[in-house]
């Protein structure tokens, strides 16, 4: 009898571990699948003479060199974890044609941002606020542009590399708010939230 309880004893430590192994594994492929991973690459051209703006310390994309493609940004939460960039909403500044929610122009001493492709999702986010927190300080800005993390390095894209997954695309206007000395503009380690 006494073989039997530890058998049985036994048998429900077996039973117990193979549950953890079981759950663990399926939240382990839950967080695997949560990942936003490159959907591609694009191949970099050279711009043509005066085509790349580099206002703002923008990048222009190199002939050949390969750029990974975003159709996703990591999940949304109260408090994601972005990079933060600095473009000109203004016509003729770096951030190319005028913003995708409205077709205009934007003053850059306006709190506005462009975000990276899957956090645009695809103009959901138009004229919605977020809360950018940053340097123990917070600014309210209002999204109206996508920072394209499918495509890059042509005319439409000012011949810049396409965005990070990411990306939260701000005017000064949001880098004064925060506070940032401005030597140092230009990329900034945030959390957003929608506000």
């Amino acid at each position: 009898m006494k073989g039997f309880i530890i058998s049985k004893k036994k048998s429900t430590s077996i039973i117990f571990l193979v549950g953890l192994i079981i759950l663990f594994l399926t939240l382990s492929s839950q967080v695997e699948a949560s990942k936003c991973r490159p959907s591609g690459r694009v191949r970099g051209k050279k711009p043509p003479p005066g085509q790349c703006n580099t206002e703002d310390d923008s990048d222009c994309c190199v002939e050949g060199k390969m750029y990974k493609v975003y159709e996703c940004s990591p999940p949304v939460t109260g408090n994601t974890k972005a990079y933060l960039t600095l473009n000109s909403f203004e016509d003729g500044g770096d951030g190319g044609g005028p913003s995708e929610c409205d077709n205009s122009y934007h003053s850059d001493d306006t709190p506005v941002v462009a975000l990276s492709t899957g956090w645009y999702s695809g103009g959901s986010r138009c004229h919605n606020n977020i809360t950018i927190s940053a340097n123990g300080r917070s600014v309210v800005a209002m999204v109206v542009d996508e920072c394209d993390s499918t495509e890059g390095c042509d005319k439409d894209h000012d011949y810049q590399p396409p965005c990070a997954n990411n990306i939260v695309d701000a005017s000064k206007a949001v880098w004064k708010a925060l506070g940032v000395s401005r030597d140092d503009w230009g990329g900034l380690d945030i959390t957003w939230s929608d506000a």
